[in-house]
């Protein structure tokens, strides 16, 4: 009688045989369901935001400080399409002739804004213009930091450029040449 007999009568080598035939399916069954709960995790907004952005440059105005430092806010309209919130940590970019600044808390700036799932939630920019003819014509991404309840990240936007519709059709301008293009008509306007 050998080693193998002995299992065999104890019933070690069938069991071990079932178990090695089925392994396969659980690792399978386990792979299946890491991939389920990612997708939903991720849809759901809690890996990264589902975030909808818009601005709302009709009320722009432009700023001209004591040291002459051309300047708006900008009002930024959030949309959370996910289902789990988010908070909006810090916004920046920075591009030839622009830079959207940073909150400033010494100014009563919100520098977080958290949007529930679902929900809305309004972030002002402040947008300093240092050469109105420098700005590119072609849409530049917007930076952000984020957070939920799955962690921190960070992230580039890029958003949807305005449009100008005359008798020819309807141009695309980029986000920035557009809200630059009205912050410096404004600031050498009459009224001024």
């Amino acid at each position: 009688m050998n080693s193998g007999d002995i299992w065999q009568q104890f019933g070690v080598a069938t069991w071990r045989a079932q178990h090695a035939r089925s392994l396969p399916r659980i690792v399978m069954s386990i792979c299946l369901a890491l991939v389920v709960v990612t997708a939903v995790l991720w849809f759901s907004g809690a890996i990264t935001p589902n975030i909808r952005w818009s601005t709302v440059g009709f009320f722009l105005r432009a700023e001209v400080d004591e040291n002459g430092v051309l300047s708006t806010t900008l009002p930024i309209e959030l949309e959370n399409d996910g289902l789990a919130s988010f908070a909006i940590t810090g916004i920046s970019a920075e591009m030839p002739g622009l830079r959207l600044l940073p909150a400033d808390e010494a100014k009563e700036e919100h520098p977080v804004v958290i949007v529930a799932g679902g929900g809305h939630g309004t972030l002002e920019g402040r947008i300093v213009i240092t050469d109105c003819a420098a700005v590119p014509h072609e849409p530049q991404p917007v930076s952000f930091t984020y957070r939920t309840w799955m962690g921190s990240g960070a992230a580039e936007v890029t958003w949807d450029s305005a449009r100008l519709t005359g008798p020819a059709g309807s141009l695309p301008i980029a986000w920035q040449r557009a809200l630059a293009g009205k912050v410096c008509n404004d600031a050498v306007s009459p009224k001024w």
